[in-house]
């Protein structure tokens, strides 16, 4: 494998991975009409389940000035009728690996979530989550894994005191038989960390510090995989518009910047939710 072809696949295959994560980070509910936001985080995965009868659509956009790496997500979540304990979602991707690779559609992600401890009122909540990556991108492009794969994530949630929330993450991808730029195979494994404080400046108006790492397994040759990391510290702040008719828009926008082995690279995340209720709520 000629070596700029392994450099643009290595880009490519991060760019995908940062997006899911991105995308999973993203992927939080909103309560309706809340006192106060305390999630809908970026990059790190909250451990909120969506309420009864209440659906989330998620919108970001993340643009990188070294690598010239960009993506877009939507996600949309579901909880499962009659136990809101249940969560299913969906991710969708259109990414441009950096040139001279060109934009694509993306790997397509099928996330179920379970509440396992707490919600979104209590002190400390807890809501594994497991995925199925489905191969919609184009690997010899850089814009996917080039096999299915399968993903897990442990976010917890704790709420440190009514102005300061906390969120921490560990997960982990297997691909059994991803593939490069070449047409060469080989199994990949990959593990990502994430944590972040969520200041609750105003009952509609957050400040957020997120930092994530990756470690994530890239097919090199035949059989072969090398090891590639990052480092992202992020910036960000969000605010809401709340509607009486139940809908939630929530705009946002993060600077991350690279620490460690992703020092120089400079970025900016943009974040846009609406969530309304699709159903009307029981009665008490």
């Amino acid at each position: 494998m000629k070596s700029r072809d392994c450099r643009l696949h290595v880009v490519g295959q991060l760019g995908v991975a940062l997006a899911l994560l991105v995308a999973m980070g993203a992927a939080q509910k909103t309560q309706p009409a809340p006192k106060q936001i305390q999630d809908n985080s970026f990059l790190v995965e909250e451990a909120y389940n969506q309420e009864f009868g209440v659906v989330q659509h998620i919108n970001t956009f993340t643009r990188f000035w070294e690598s010239k790496t960009w993506a877009y997500t939507f996600t949309q979540e579901w909880p499962v009728p009659g136990d809101p304990r249940h969560q299913l979602s969906y991710t969708l991707v259109y990414l441009n690996a950096g040139p001279p690779t060109g934009s694509g559609i993306g790997d397509v992600a099928l996330n179920y979530r379970y509440q396992l401890v707490g919600n979104g009122d209590t002190k400390v909540a807890f809501a594994p989550r497991f995925t199925l990556l489905f191969p919609a991108g184009d690997a010899s492009r850089g814009r996917g894994a080039g096999g299915v794969g399968i993903q897990t994530s442990l976010p917890v949630s704790w709420m440190w005191n009514s102005k300061l929330a906390t969120h921490w993450n560990a997960g982990a991808t297997f691909v059994p038989r991803a593939q490069d730029a070449g047409g060469n195979r080989a199994a990949t494994s990959s593990y990502n960390l994430g944590q972040s404080f969520v200041w609750l400046f105003r009952p509609r108006l957050n400040l957020m510090l997120e930092t994530v790492f990756s470690d994530a397994g890239i097919v090199s040759g035949p059989s072969q995989t090398i090891r590639q990391r990052s480092v992202l510290v992020s910036p960000g702040v969000r605010w809401a518009y709340n509607f009486k008719n139940g809908l939630q828009i929530v705009p946002g926008i993060a600077a991350p910047i690279g620490a460690g082995p992703s020092s120089g690279e400079k970025g900016i995340f943009l974040y846009l939710s609406f969530e309304h209720p699709f159903r009307k709520f029981p009665k008490n």
